[in-house]
């Protein structure tokens, strides 16, 4: 039996045709079609349009968040706010920082947790009224004749370390070579209605707001009191050198003035010499 003819392609198994109404052309081919179309003949109106729109303005926010409230009004708010909360309404926009720089509303800013009345002068730098804590302010005590740091202490219900501390003091020693003592605050009720000085004391290396409870000497007044406490401070010192190395006046005198007005140097420069003058007798 001659074998079966082989199959031609007419007998082969049908191709199959591509399903012309399923397919789909690629995303990328689809975004420039939409693309050119809105090129030529502008957005096609069955697109979507962006959910997220346009990016707002933070400048353009707070300007116009700004022309909305008033400049007495904007003040009058600011003016209630913790020194803190105020550095940051800084932050906010220019019209804002011009009002919260404004030296009238960080004063009130500054006085009010304590009923500050008012506060005369100007601090070094800005940084001073953000802190408004006791610690920025102090009592100014004149030393006079007989005090004694524990005395002090006693009168102001204040501690003696606190004392020593604020006013940068390594002992008891040292109320002798100061004109005045800054004495922490203890009692806020003291600062009620009062009014407060901004200075620098050198001797305690610190700016605080300063008050004065029987007034602050102002002018020649005040020249004249420093002067007088001048001379009384080195009539003291020449006085405890005096005692000190059992000498007269006129010899204290002269090695205060060796020593550059330091006591403890006048004693040991006396002592030397003394030292020395007993070496040439023994010899």
């Amino acid at each position: 039996m001659p074998p079966p003819p082989f199959p031609t392609p007419s007998t082969t198994r049908p191709q199959r045709q591509p399903h012309h109404e399923s397919f789909h052309p690629p995303l990328f081919c689809a975004m420039d079609s939409r693309g050119a179309d809105g090129a030529a003949g502008g957005a096609d109106a069955s697109s979507p349009a962006d959910p997220r729109g346009p990016e707002p303005d933070p400048a353009a926010a707070a300007d116009a968040m700004d022309a909305r409230l008033p400049a007495d009004l904007l003040r009058a708010v600011l003016q209630r706010l913790p020194p803190i909360d105020l550095a940051r309404s800084a932050c906010v926009c220019r019209a804002w920082r011009a009002v919260a720089s404004d030296r009238a509303v960080l004063e009130a800013a500054f006085c009010a947790p304590w009923g500050v009345r008012r506060v005369v002068g100007e601090p070094e730098t800005q940084a001073f009224w953000r802190i408004a804590t006791l610690g920025r302010f102090a009592l100014s005590h004149a030393v006079r004749r007989g005090d004694t740091v524990p005395g002090v202490a006693l009168k102001y219900s204040v501690q003696v370390t606190d004392i020593k501390r604020f006013n940068n003091m390594m002992s008891d020693h040292g109320i002798y070579s100061r004109e005045r003592l800054l004495i922490p605050i203890s009692n806020p009720e003291i600062l009620l209605g009062s009014t407060c000085y901004i200075e620098m004391d050198h001797n305690a290396k610190r700016e605080v707001a300063v008050f004065y409870p029987e007034g602050r000497p102002g002018g020649k007044t005040e020249s004249l009191a420093n002067t007088v406490s001048a001379q009384r401070r080195s009539r003291r010192i020449l006085e405890s050198v005096r005692r000190s190395l059992h000498v007269d006046d006129g010899t204290a005198a002269y090695y205060l003035s060796v020593s550059e007005g330091d006591p403890r140097a006048a004693m040991i420069e006396y002592c030397e010499d003394l030292r020395w003058e007993q070496q040439r007798t023994g010899q």
